[in-house]
């Protein structure tokens, strides 16, 4: 088994449930998830077994981005509760010995942040906090485009220049050049620390750093510009002297998104040795099957005329994705970051449309295919990431009108799609169904009652009409659900220390269906054996591998009892996934 080294750290054992609050639970019936409903779940939270909650944004926002537009860090917003409720929230978290971390947003806030109010007059104190430009020749600053779709620069009355938004135009840029605004950046940082939390998920923060002179960027069919946005020519800098100033004061988590990150970069940004960073959130893996532009780069999808009345683009063309790919980025992570970083290990989240609709089969076999996915998270190196919902396979939903959208990002390219095809929602609501934050973003099936017993109000966005079958208290019921079995991994992985610290060994680079991977730690060997397709598959334990004792450790099969430890010819149903030790 592993050895006491240095190495060893809560945040590396720890398992992470992330909760997008506006959507978990309504505890006051406004329709609207909130701070106190997340209370009322914590012991369900501990039940299941987690270790540590990522809770995100609830400060004080307008709500252009569902709390990534920030109008005062040091708040909570009106619909999530009070900072009272907040400080409860803190206190029954930590009473049950699990962590609480904080989402912060500081690539940008709100355009009605004081600072960005102030900065509107020119001879003000915080003039240079955003990027303000004037225009070239009657138009924008530069080419650069949004991430949501449209131009990144918003003209102001005010001022009379344009600011630069990299996200909607109500979420400026904060300018990182200018040394106030980090300091008051970590001045905040540390009166949160100083509250009690234990860390900080980092929205985007390899966007801090923008190309000097904010040139002109390469055409793309996603996001113009991004090339003098991530990663830039200071990045590293802002976030070791944020470590040097304020992380390294704490004993905490921070995991830190990271669009555009690669292996190499990983490394920089990652340990005492780099930037102080404990884990990245990098997109290689999440970004499959995009294309290069990403999510809506949509060249290879039919967008059918609005007098069509049928949409013939299939589910499929959607959900194929190549599990070499898959394997390759995810193998590329776990040895370029052995001794060097820590991954972060996740499937879905409030960004991505949910994991069992896009990695698995969300229908015959959503549950056998939603449990061997959370074994690939589970028996990979690194910290587990559990979205809410996930725990009881939550799906994806039909978008049948416009309306019913709420996530800007959906609305926005939504907009330009029906525009730039001159088409009506119906000619593209099958791309919404599988691109939209919207579908992570369903309240929480909680029970088979109304509104998914997730409110007794209007709920603020639709609800998945499947939370009749698919729901927490059936869930819960069934010794043979989803949610038991994430409860079986979680303490599994904390069983077996090789599952956390252990080498990662690929096994069949290219086997078409079947991810094999030994985890290896002293003399203790475990195997992982995932059918990821629906068809049935045979694996044949590689000769320098000595499978005659092996046991079964933990198995999806509805027939544990029934699975062969005979390793030499293993037969693999559908879906299958095994776990032996060796």
């Amino acid at each position: 088994m592993a050895q006491d080294t240095p190495e060893r750290e809560w945040w590396k054992e720890a398992v992470v449930y992330q909760i997008y609050p506006r959507s978990f639970n309504d505890a006051d019936g406004d329709g609207v998830g909130d701070i106190p409903g997340v209370i009322e779940k914590v012991e369900y939270l501990d039940e299941l077994g987690v270790d540590v909650v990522w809770l995100c944004p609830v400060y004080d926002s307008p709500n252009a981005d569902n709390g990534y537009d920030i109008r005062d860090y040091r708040a909570i917003m009106d619909e999530m509760g009070t900072m009272d409720d907040w400080e409860r929230l803190l206190e029954e978290v930590h009473s049950r010995d699990m962590r609480l971390i904080m989402d912060m947003v500081l690539n940008h806030t709100s355009d009605e942040h004081e600072w960005f109010l102030k900065s509107k007059e020119r001879d003000s104190e915080y003039s240079d906090y955003y990027y303000w430009r004037d225009g070239e020749h009657g138009g924008n600053p530069n080419n650069w485009t949004s991430i949501f779709g449209g131009d990144a620069w918003k003209y102001d009355e005010v001022r009379e220049q344009y600011y630069l938004h990299i996200f909607d135009e109500k979420q400026p840029d904060l300018n990182w050049r200018n040394e106030d605004v980090r300091q008051d950046v970590y001045e905040m940082l540390d009166w949160w620390l100083r509250k009690g939390i234990d860390g900080f998920r980092l929205d985007v923060i390899n966007l801090i750093s923008k190309t000097e002179g904010l040139p002109d960027g390469e055409p793309n069919p996603g996001w113009t510009g991004w090339e003098h946005v991530i990663n830039g020519p200071r990045v590293h800098e802002y976030i070791r002297e944020m470590y040097d100033e304020v992380l390294s004061n704490y004993d905490i988590m921070t995991v830190a998104e990271m669009p555009g990150c690669g292996v190499a970069d990983a490394q920089q940004y990652c340990g005492e040795d780099g930037d102080g960073l404990n884990m990245i959130v990098h997109f290689e893996h999440a970004d499959i099957p995009y294309a290069p532009g990403g999510k809506w780069d949509l060249d290879d999808v039919d967008i059918h005329p609005a007098d069509l009345p049928e949409v013939a683009e299939p589910d499929d063309h959607f959900n194929h994705w190549d599990l070499n790919e898959l394997r390759d980025v995810l193998t590329r992570w776990q040895v370029g970051l052995e001794g060097e970083g820590w991954n972060a290990n996740y499937l879905g989240n409030h960004d991505h449309p949910r994991t069992v609709s896009r990695f698995g089969d969300d229908g015959e076999y959503r549950e056998k295919s939603a449990k061997m996915l959370a074994t690939l998270q589970f028996t990979l190196k690194g910290t587990p990431f559990i979205y809410q919902g996930e725990e009881i396979g939550m799906t994806n939903v039909e978008w049948n009108d416009f309306d019913e959208l709420r996530d800007v990002e959906a609305i926005q390219q939504s907009e330009e799609l029906m525009e730039r095809h001159g088409v009506n929602f119906e000619a593209i609501r099958h791309v919404v169904k599988h691109r939209s934050r919207d579908n992570a973003r369903t309240p929480m099936q909680w029970s088979d009652a109304d509104n998914a017993g997730f409110t007794d109000g209007d709920p603020w966005i639709k609800v998945n009409p499947n939370h009749e079958s698919i729901n927490v208290a059936e869930a819960r019921e069934a010794e043979d659900s989803i949610w038991a079995y994430y409860q079986d991994l979680i303490d599994l992985r904390e069983a077996e220390d090789t599952l956390v610290y252990g080498e990662y060994h690929l096994l069949y680079e290219d086997h078409p269906d079947i991810y094999a991977y030994v985890r290896a730690d002293d003399d203790d060997r475990i195997l992982v054996v995932l059918n990821c397709f629906g068809a049935d598959m045979t694996f044949h334990l590689p000769d320098h591998l000595d499978g005659s004792d092996a046991e079964l450790l933990l198995t999806n099969n509805e027939d544990p009892d029934s699975v062969s430890t005979d390793l030499d010819e293993l037969d693999l149903p559908p879906y299958e996934a095994r776990v032996y030790r060796l």
